[in-house]
């Protein structure tokens, strides 16, 4: 007999009584008329509405009321009949409206529903077991509602926040106060989400809403980043937030944080956890999956993408379902895989708190967890209110890439061992193709490694003379496989383009042979070097390097939640550096960021299923779930097994099958219906089982095609508004139809092209902003930077690009079109030595400034600094200056 066909007195005992005992909850007694109760569960209990199943009593307070029904039954409508006991209770010390016990639970022993009937707006939720009396005593005696207004009658933080982070902490307040449980933000990378929440969490708990706050992420270098912003966030005047309230951590290493952070990672004390206090507030900072094996030990334990936590430390507890009343989980988006997304939810659901889920890539899977996204502040929006940089984009196109390699026989190619690394050549006795996909995976061809590099190279360099600083920059490679790595070849061939030393270019993974990850991320964001930093994983998510200039896109992506996580590592502001924009360099030829821009700001994609073992599949066979499916998928895989494994495989199946493996997943589903016992008790052998998973595999060998040469070449690419991407050409095309189409909706356009001798300087202001803001040309920025981009002329003068787009002729300048326009005046007048000193310095003026005006004269240092007024220049000029600098304008403009 299975769980699911016992009877409901069965299912109380050997389920419910089970719960209510783990719970707190003894003794389980029998109702006996004239017995006072106080401590532990009470059966069959008389009520005016008939009998309850539990009344729960603890320090002689009745304080909740449990229904129970067999497993086959579901819980949740069964509620009303406990709440219909909870209104009939007659020996109650207290009402609440129509009850009399202020809460009730409903469960079949595996799921449990649960609701506070004190107020009759509360709704019920599915919990994850019986509260502890504890809990429920804590719960009835919070002063809600005077939390409550607190909240309403303290008005946010204004003078640090930002606009949009206030809107956060309202929107996410206003759902708690309207009772919700559970919420997700959506903030782009780089606007603060973490000082956000921490703003949020010292309201909730100086309101006395929440005292205990577990802040949830998945990789350490997250928890260090926590950490630091509860050390450094000022909470009130003079004293910070971890000088407020107490904050602990998982173990931290000095290094992990800032070397300006004062702060020593305190360790949670365990009874915080297995035993809370309601007298106790406290944030606790953990990865999810250091949690989870408090919660569920090392069992089914998954680790995140790119990380080596060491959390050999951890170790299972006895935690309550309230040890936390608030839960926040940072970068909630994670979990790729099916089986990582339900280990997070086991996590998320075993805690009865509110749960906060933030992102700044929300998906289908996290959506549905939360259920609202309560507030959304994206990239786009982030960027029109200038809290965020935009981007620029290179492609870069290598034939390699696109097409793969080409062997011909006779070429000599390198072989490596990829469990020793040893390195071997081979002359190839017959043609190859090396597939593109596969590129840094099964093959590289160090050509084109090399080139990409040198091609990437000469942008950096020009934005380093260009800024005067090296522009931070992040390359995402494939992989960082031992002796195969992606990762390693590129730093190699980076140390070696730029020659600046090993420390320089860093290589930073989870990897052990990386040492102290978490320090060289610290020194990637804080000093000089390394300038140019390579990754797999280890920095698309929540990693805080404001300085990245540049990101480098050399992996394939699939996942929109991680391409725009990678994205995410360039968009922060930095007016440390002056940081404008940053550059992101497509080596796919443009094609992630044209796949990319067509799927929506919330993907649907879903995790990646999970692959099922051998084990699971035959089990299922065993126990006729899905029988013909499960045989099928069984057969497939064995075949898969035949295709891979060595000849002394093929042996040792034949030994325990009596049969070629092959033979024997072609004739599976025969087998088992001609001998069912025999195939199934062979199956489910340790021998058959073992080998599935252990089974001798051939040499893996990697692939470097030494002779192949690539032919890469890059181009910079325009976004327009309607999402298209446009070349150089593409885009000045677009320009000129604008500049042709426009002159008489935009005044400025008008003055410079049909009367030139009124445009002025605050003409060419209002041109120049026109230009770049105007919101109903198809592409988005007509900025003079793009402009010269596309002209590929630096230098070029904004009135020259736009008379060619008009009328052709030459580009210009603005030294050339300056020049030019003093001549002319020069011509028509003659000027003394001293007067042409200071047509000098107009000149210098004008070269970066393109017109001038009086008050330029009064105000700019290249005039204020020689001594020069208005009156004292127009008297050297004798009292023509006025005059001449309108000849000038007018000469620059024609």
């Amino acid at each position: 007999m299975t769980n699911t066909d016992i009877s409901e007195a069965e299912t109380r005992k050997l389920l419910i009584d089970k719960a209510l005992l783990k719970a707190g909850w003894g003794p389980i007694v029998p109702f006996r008329p004239g017995t006072k109760y106080t401590q532990g569960s009470v059966e069959e209990y008389p009520t005016k509405n008939g009998l309850a199943d539990y009344i729960l009593f603890f320090k002689g307070i009745p304080l909740a009321c449990v229904e129970g029904k067999r497993v086959r039954i579901g819980p949740q409508n069964v509620l009303q009949q406990a709440k219909r006991y909870a209104r009939g209770f007659e020996a109650g010390p207290q009402s609440f409206g129509d009850y009399h016990i202020p809460f009730a639970y409903s469960t079949n022993g595996k799921i449990f529903w649960f609701q506070d009937l004190r107020d009759p707006l509360n709704l019920s939720r599915e919990v994850a077991g019986f509260h502890t009396p504890q809990a429920l005593m804590e719960m009835l005696k919070k002063n809600e509602a005077e939390a409550k207004k607190w909240l309403r009658d303290h008005e946010i933080d204004r003078v640090h926040l930002w606009p949009f982070q206030i809107e956060a902490i309202t929107a996410i307040e206003q759902d708690i106060l309207s009772r919700k449980r559970h919420m997700m933000v959506a903030m782009a990378t780089g606007t603060g989400k973490t000082f956000t929440i921490f703003n949020l969490i010292y309201r909730l708990m100086k309101s006395g809403y929440a005292k205990r706050i577990l802040f949830l992420v998945d990789r350490r270098a997250l928890a260090a980043q926590a950490v630091t912003t509860a050390a450094s966030f000022e909470a009130e005047p003079g004293l910070k937030f971890d000088q407020c309230y107490e904050v602990y951590s998982q173990r931290l290493r000095r290094e992990d944080l800032d070397e300006e952070i004062k702060f020593d990672p305190k360790v949670l004390p365990g009874e915080y956890l297995t035993n809370p206090n309601s007298r106790d507030s406290f944030v606790y900072i953990s990865t999810i999956q250091r949690m989870r094996i408090n919660l569920f030990g090392f069992e089914g334990m998954f680790s995140a993408p790119g990380d080596q936590d060491d959390d050999s430390d951890a170790s299972k507890m006895d935690i309550p379902t309230h040890a936390f009343d608030v839960i926040i989980a940072d970068e909630c988006h994670r979990g790729y895989t099916a089986q990582e997304e339900s280990r997070w939810r086991e996590v998320l659901n075993h805690f009865d708190g509110i749960k906060i889920g933030l992102t700044a890539t929300p998906a289908t899977h996290t959506k549905a967890f939360f259920k609202e996204i309560v507030y959304s502040y994206n990239y786009e929006r982030a960027v029109r209110e200038g809290y965020l940089v935009d981007y620029d984009a290179v492609a870069i196109q290598s034939d390699i890439t696109l097409r793969g390699v080409f062997l011909k026989e006779g070429e000599e190619v390198g072989l490596i061992n990829t469990e020793t690394g040893q390195l071997k050549f081979e002359i190839l006795e017959d043609e190859r193709e090396l597939p593109a996909p596969t590129t840094e995976i099964n093959w590289t061809a160090p050509d084109r490694n090399r080139k990409i590099v040198q091609e990437i190279k000469k942008y950096l360099l020009e934005q380093e003379r260009q800024i005067s600083h090296f522009p931070k920059t992040l390359i995402f490679a494939q992989n960082d496989l031992p002796h195969t790595s992606h990762c390693d070849q590129l730093v190699g061939l980076l140390r070696e383009e730029f020659n600046r030393g090993d420390d320089f270019v860093q290589k930073i993974t989870g990897s052990p042979s990386v040492d102290r990850p978490l320090q060289r991320i610290r020194e990637f964001r804080n000093r000089q070097n390394p300038g140019i930093v390579v990754t797999v994983d280890m920095l698309s998510t929540g990693v805080d390097v404001p300085k990245i200039e540049n990101i480098v896109f050399l992996r394939p992506v699939q996942s929109r939640i991680l391409f725009e996580q990678m994205m995410g590592r360039g968009t922060r502001l930095c007016p440390e550096i002056h940081k404008t924009h940053f550059t992101v360099f497509d080596c796919f030829n443009g094609t992630l960021l044209e796949y990319f821009r067509k799927t929506t700001g919330i993907t649907a994609e879903a995790p990646v299923k999970a692959t099922r073992t051998i084990r699971e599949i035959v089990l299922a066979i065993a126990n006729n779930q899905d029988r013909e499916y499960n045989i099928g998928v069984l057969s497939k895989r064995l075949h898969r097994i035949s295709k891979n494994t060595t000849q002394e495989g093929r042996f040792q199946f034949e030994y325990i099958l009596g049969c070629d493996i092959a033979e024997f997943s072609k004739t599976l589903h025969e087998r088992l219906e001609r001998a069912w016992s025999k195939t199934i008790k062979t199956l489910q052998s340790d021998a058959f089982l073992d080998l599935c998973e252990n089974y001798p595999r051939p040499e893996k060998k990697f692939i470097r095609a030494n002779g192949a040469e690539d032919s890469v070449y890059s181009r910079i690419i325009f976004r327009a508004k309607d999402g298209r991407e446009l070349g150089p050409q593409d885009y000045l095309q677009e320009f000129e139809k604008f500049v042709k189409m426009n002159p008489e909706h935009i005044e400025a356009l008008e003055v410079l092209l049909k009367k030139p001798k009124e445009f002025d300087p605050k003409q060419l202001k209002a041109l120049r902003e026109t230009l770049a803001t105007k919101p109903d040309h198809l592409v988005d920025k007509f900025n003079e930077k793009n402009l010269h981009r596309a002209y590929n002329k630096e230098l070029a003068d904004i009135i020259s690009m736009i008379r060619f787009a008009t009328k052709g002729g030459e580009l210009l300048t603005v030294e050339q079109r300056v020049n030019k326009a003093l001549m002319k005046v020069k011509s028509d007048r003659s000027f003394t030595e001293e007067q042409n000193k200071w047509l000098e310095l107009i000149r210098r003026h004008l070269i970066e400034n393109l017109l001038m005006e009086k008050e330029d004269i009064e105000r700019l240092p290249i005039f204020t600094r020689e001594g020069a007024s208005w009156n004292k220049l127009n008297k050297v000029f004798d009292g023509k200056l006025d005059e001449i600098i309108h000849e000038v304008n007018e000469a620059i403009a024609a």
